[in-house]
């Protein structure tokens, strides 16, 4: 009689075919379900609260079923697609130009302190000046159509990004700075091979937060004679005591917010796949 196989070796039943890519599946669906936990919980609550309690009024806040209706009416006529692409494309001029500004005037003032002193005073003043503070001139110098609206979103999104860089930069240890000197690099071959790479990081993480400042400031910028965004369709539920309009301009403004920081996120991660970083277990 013939010794049994081992297990590793037996075949398994039929309809029982293991699949590599069933642990994964299950990591990203307890990830899903925890991610969205608690928006589920808010829209229960939510709901409770509007529909089923009726603890506020329909114009304090009004219910899921209203807001609905009001994104449909919006889409029905096409304005909610004007007002989504309007504000998509400002915010994409805005970041862009915001953010190749901050990399530039960040390595300069990262790389020399001759810049730094002459520089980062200026740019640390400003920094803290209300972005409402910038309309006004912003219509003077520039008018009413889309280069103050983009050149506020610019404005927001640079101050992050150059203050992480320019800590990115100041964060690189000191002895690869010395072994790059030791084996002959340049100044050139120092920016690319070491100051890069260690402030990449940082970087990532400004871009980041810049994303997220283009969407607070776009709100801002389209007070300026706009007739059409989401900061536009805010302002505009407001004039008209429609508070179910200004619930699906502050959920869009949610959504592309998270969705704008979820692809930075999976970008910072493909671009770190070489960085040995701790990552939490639970």
């Amino acid at each position: 009689m013939s010794a049994p196989l081992p297990p590793e070796l037996t075949a398994p039943p039929c309809g029982a075919v293991p699949s590599a890519r069933t642990p994964w599946l299950q990591r990203r669906a307890a990830r899903w379900s925890l991610a969205l936990a608690v928006p589920a919980l808010l829209f229960a609550l939510w709901w409770l609260t509007t529909d089923v309690w009726h603890l506020f009024l329909a114009n304090q806040l009004p219910p899921p079923r209203h807001v609905w209706a009001a994104l449909h009416e919006l889409s029905a006529d096409g304005d909610f697609t004007r007002h989504l692409l309007a504000s998509l494309r400002r915010v994409a001029f805005g970041f862009a130009l915001g953010g190749v500004a901050a990399i530039a005037v960040g390595l300069v003032v990262g790389l020399s302190r001759t810049a730094e002193r002459l520089l980062d005073p200026t740019l640390q003043a400003l920094r803290n000046v209300p972005s409402l503070a910038w309309v006004p001139f912003l219509l003077l110098w520039l008018g009413i159509d889309e280069t103050p609206k983009i050149t506020l979103i610019a404005i927001g999104s640079f101050f992050p990004v150059y203050l992480n860089l320019v800590s990115g930069i100041r964060q690189v240890d000191r002895k690869l700075v010395e072994v790059g000197h030791i084996f002959g690099l340049g100044r050139l071959a120092l920016v690319r091979r070491i100051f890069l790479p260690a402030a990449t990081p940082f970087a990532l993480a400004g871009l980041r937060i810049g994303v997220g400042q283009a969407w607070l400031f776009l709100v801002a910028a389209e007070l300026i004679a706009s007739t059409r965004g989401l900061g536009f369709m805010l302002i505009d539920g407001q004039n008209n005591l429609r508070p179910d309009i200004m619930l699906v301009g502050i959920l869009t403004l949610a959504l592309l917010g998270k969705t704008t920081d979820g692809l930075l996120r999976l970008a910072e991660r493909r671009l770190l796949v070489w960085a040995d970083t701790f990552e939490a277990k639970a």
